[in-house]
Parts: structure tokens; sequence; C-alpha cells
């Protein structure tokens, strides 16, 4: 479709929102940069070609349009949002978690619902991290497993020399030999059983969303259960309360923390989790 010259940015804007809203991205893309070129000083339009370009998946352009639109309003949601989503799709996971955590704080503050669409991103971009750190810690445990295995190795080596070299009746070189074997192999035996235990925990390492608070996305100490039936860690939903207003940031539906009620069945869950899975404490 030619796009005439008479057009404003705004209603260049708008007909690549249409466009958008039937997944006509590349067409969405073209209307929103013609937007730029009538008034390259709002950030929207930049945040909506940063949209498109992450829907087309071209992450490294999105990155550019999310960024310039938040040096000209760094407390844009959506700028930080599709900033975060981006860096979570070429792996930069800590900058990602960042950027979506703001996007969270900053729509509490502002009183926008975006339903559960940050909240889902930034798990997904925690998620992510811990499986990263994970990895590595995998092939740290291997390494270290086979260097290990390696020394024990040498030293069987150097034995079994030493005792050829000044051991002189066959049968006591045998002997010696054997002893030499059976403890090498006792050490190897007992090593990779020590790393296959290490193997069964790691399996184990996931904590599940549903013991996640929906604000702090961290396991919930003291989960509590509101009206609308979603569940909070009382001390981050009290403070929510206490900050940005008397509502439900999920349903925003009045709230008040008289109205919060101690999820016990929740809390029995957690707790067990928790102490079959010391490790949670380490993350």
């Amino acid at each position: 479709m030619p796009i005439s010259k008479d057009i404003s940015a705004l209603e260049l804007k708008e007909q690549g929102n249409k466009l958008f809203s039937h997944q006509k991205y590349q067409e969405a893309l073209d209307y929103y940069s013609r937007a730029i070129s009538c008034d390259p000083a709002d950030s929207k339009y930049f945040t909506n070609r940063a949209l498109c370009y992450l829907k087309l998946q071209q992450w490294e352009l999105s990155l550019k349009d999310a960024r310039r639109a938040l040096d000209m309003d760094p407390n844009s949601i959506k700028g930080h949002f599709f900033l975060g989503s981006a860096l979570l799709e070429v792996e930069a996971y800590d900058d990602a978690i960042k950027h979506l955590q703001r996007a969270s704080d900053l729509a509490r503050e502002q009183k926008k619902n975006f339903g559960d669409e940050i909240a889902s991103q930034l798990r997904l971009a925690r998620k992510r991290r811990w499986n990263q750190l994970e990895e590595k810690r995998i092939k740290e445990e291997i390494e270290l497993q086979t260097y290990l295995n390696d020394l024990i190795k040498k030293d069987k080596e150097r034995q079994l020399e030493e005792a050829r070299t000044t051991t002189k009746d066959d049968e006591k070189l045998a002997l010696i030999e054997n002893q030499v074997e059976a403890k090498s192999h006792q050490h190897v035996s007992e090593l990779n059983a020590l790393f296959s235990q290490l193997d069964t925990r790691r399996r184990k390492r996931d904590i599940p969303d549903y013991l996640c608070g929906k604000i702090s996305f961290e396991v919930m100490m003291d989960p509590v259960i509101t009206p609308s039936g979603i569940t909070y860690d009382r001390k981050v939903i009290e403070e929510h309360l206490q900050r940005v207003g008397h509502f439900d940031p999920i349903t925003r539906t009045p709230l008040t923390a008289e109205q919060l009620i101690p999820n016990l069945a929740m809390k029995e869950v957690i707790d067990t989790f928790l102490a079959e899975n010391d490790w949670v404490t380490e993350c």
C-alpha cells in the first residue's frame, strides 16, 4: 500500500497499529518508520517499531529501537519491556532481568495493566539464567571429575613404575601391582559415585513457577491469598499496598492488608520443597 506524503506521524502510527493487529509486521514496520521520519522525538514510535522487530525476530534492531525510546523516555514501560525481551533472545539474561523488572515496577507505579505479559517474560528470563548457570556448573563439575580421574590414573602409573624399578621379586611385584590396581579402582569408583550423587541432585534443581511470588518472582516465604484468588508473598504485597496503592496488582481490584489470608496449603508445599532442596538458598 503506498503511503501518502501528506499523512501525519500520528496517522502513520495508527495505520501501523491496524496492520500490526492483523499480524502484518513488516508492513506495520514501514509505517512506524515513516512516523519516526515525521516525528523522531516521540518515543512511542520507536517502541512500536521495536515490537515489530521482536515479532520479526530481528533482535539487534529491536534492541536499538528500544534503547532509543528509553533515551527519550527513561520511564517507558514498553521501552524496558521490549528491550528486556530482546535481550532475553540474545541470551543477555542479567540485563534482560534488569529491564523486565524495571518494566514491572513501572507498570505498578503507573497503575498500568499488562496482565501477565511482563511477569511471564521475567520468569522466563530468570529461568533461562538459572539454566545457563546450571550448564556452567555442570561443565565445571565434568572438568573437575575428569581432572581428578586423571590424577588417580597418573598416581597409579607412578606407583607401578616405582614398584617395577625397585622390586626384583616377580611374585612380590605382582602382589604390589594388584594392590595398586585395586586401590586405584576403588578411588575411581568412589569418585564417580560422588559425582553421580551430584547428577541426581542436579536433576532436581528446578524451582517451580507456582512457588514463586508474582511480584518478587522469588520463592514465597509467607504466602497469602487475596479475595481474587491470587497468591503473593505477604511482605511483598504489603509493600505494594503501602507504596503503590490499595489494589491487587494482577486483577486491579481494590485490596487492603486486612483482606490477605494465609495460604496454608501453599505454605506447606513450599516448606516441603525447601526442606528437600536446600540448594535454593544458594540462588
